[in-house]
């Protein structure tokens, strides 16, 4: 950029942010920048975004730089950032939100795998209200790597289940009505 050009002008787009706001139940406007959601990431080396831009971005209504963006999807939930956000932004939540946003609305995302994971885990813990291991590693590589990549498992699988690490049948858990509604509410179902 030349000394002569200015700087492009944003205007904040308040309509995205009502989106992601609503869908997470976070005031993502609360956020003033102060970095420390960043400064506490364990995985920032592996983001485009960094959390605290990537709240900036969300508040100023940047949907396809948020929705096309790394950050979304290799941030593992580990709530770091929600324990240091001075305004109590639940960020995890919030990314977890843009997440579900991106899927619903059918962006092509940067990391292939991630989704799909989130996918087959999400998928068991609906079915058994909780996880269970065997089935959601099973659909994990089918998806991901196919016949292939499952028999070139099978071999850690077999050390796994010999060592009681892997269980043929998931455990019956008390609340998995109680499960079942919430995806049910989730997914906007009565």
């Amino acid at each position: 950029m030349a000394a002569t050009d200015s700087p492009p002008v944003l205007v904040p787009n308040p309509s995205f942010r009502k989106k992601v706001e609503e869908a997470s139940g976070q005031r993502v406007s609360a956020c003033f920048q102060c970095e420390k959601c960043t400064n506490g990431c364990p995985v920032t080396f592996a983001m485009d975004v960094v959390p605290h831009k990537l709240i900036r971005s969300v508040h100023m209504g940047l949907k396809d730089k948020v929705l096309k963006s790394d950050t979304i999807w290799v941030c593992a939930s580990c709530e770091t950032c929600t324990a240091r956000c001075p305004n109590g932004i639940d960020i995890a939540h919030v990314m977890d939100a843009l997440r579900q946003i991106s899927q619903a609305e059918g962006v092509k995302p940067s990391q292939k795998l991630v989704p799909m994971f989130h996918s087959a885990f999400l998928s068991s813990m609906k079915r058994h209200g909780r996880v269970h291991e065997l089935e959601m590693s099973l659909n994990y590589t089918l998806k991901s790597a196919g016949w292939q990549g499952l028999l070139k498992q099978s071999g850690m699988g077999l050390e796994m289940f010999k060592k009681g690490k892997l269980k043929l049948l998931p455990s019956r858990l008390r609340g998995g009505s109680q499960v079942k509604k919430i995806f049910d509410k989730a997914e906007g179902k009565k």
